[in-house]
């Protein structure tokens, strides 16, 4: 396991244009060729934040999945963001985590925000997803799973010589400046009770419905502190998680041996 850069692009995101968007973020992403491992984009980086995107909504062979796949090979890195994606008939907030080979995984929103009636008109996700890149473990989420911890507790996997389920956690999201400190302290709390780096990636600016985004984008490392922390204007912040200091402070302090035990259902 050998460190990994990460890079947040914190962007204002265009309302309901996904081609411009593609252009916008496609300029961002160009300049970290060569320097990255792994870039996050915000969460529903083609439209916004919107229920009424899901009219427009592309499925996995539409031009944005084709897009990651392009970035992704062009900087020799995974890119990883969400898009409103329609599958068998209903629409997911689809996370994406596309690899520079082309591959394409994902993870659907399991926490829709009732709060803007999200519920009424996407499709919920039911499964965890666990990404291994570079080495690193990585469990991507999206915006309000980053209020319910249970759903993203790192538990010790006995069968797996005794390793957490992930290193990395991820949360994309268009987290209004309303609710800033929320979403500053939350990333802390999960980054403490997981032994885990985590990414926050926000977006700035404000949306097609008056919302204002602070960005607030950030690197926690496992001890809560900020390893990198952006403010709220549009900028492209590169950073290095240190696995041997890491797996230190997990030999350190083992709070997972001390985990209690349950299942999801």
């Amino acid at each position: 396991m050998n460190n990994l850069r990460i890079s947040l692009v914190q962007g204002d995101t265009r309302w309901h244009d996904p081609e411009a968007n593609r252009g916008y973020y496609g300029g961002l992403v160009a300049s970290l060729r060569g320097i990255t491992d792994l870039v996050l984009l915000p969460e529903t980086f083609t439209s916004g934040f919107s229920n009424d995107a899901i009219e427009r909504a592309e499925d996995m062979d539409g031009p944005t999945v084709a897009w990651m796949r392009e970035q992704a090979a062009s900087i020799d890195a995974a890119v990883t963001g969400s898009v409103q994606l329609r599958v068998d008939g209903h629409v997911f907030n689809r996370m994406l985590f596309v690899t520079p080979d082309g591959s394409v995984q994902h993870y659907d929103k399991r926490h829709l925000f009732r709060y803007a009636n999200e519920h009424e008109r996407y499709a919920a996700g039911r499964e965890r997803l666990t990404v291994e890149w570079k080495g690193w473990r990585i469990c991507p989420q999206v915006c309000y799973d980053l209020r319910f911890p249970v759903f993203a507790r790192n538990r010790y996997n006995v069968e797996r010589e005794g390793q957490l389920d992930y290193d990395l956690l991820l949360f994309v999201a268009n987290w209004p400046a309303a609710r800033a400190y929320p979403w500053k302290t939350l990333l802390r709390a999960r980054a403490i009770e997981n032994l885990c780096y985590v990414a926050g990636l926000n977006r700035v600016g404000t949306d097609g419905n008056g919302i204002h985004y602070s960005g607030d984008s950030a690197v926690i490392d496992f001890l809560g502190h900020p390893v990198s922390e952006c403010t709220d204007e549009e900028v492209v912040a590169t950073t290095t998680l240190l696995a041997d200091e890491l797996q230190a402070h997990r030999g350190r302090f083992p709070a997972m041996l001390d985990g209690d035990r349950f299942e999801l259902v």
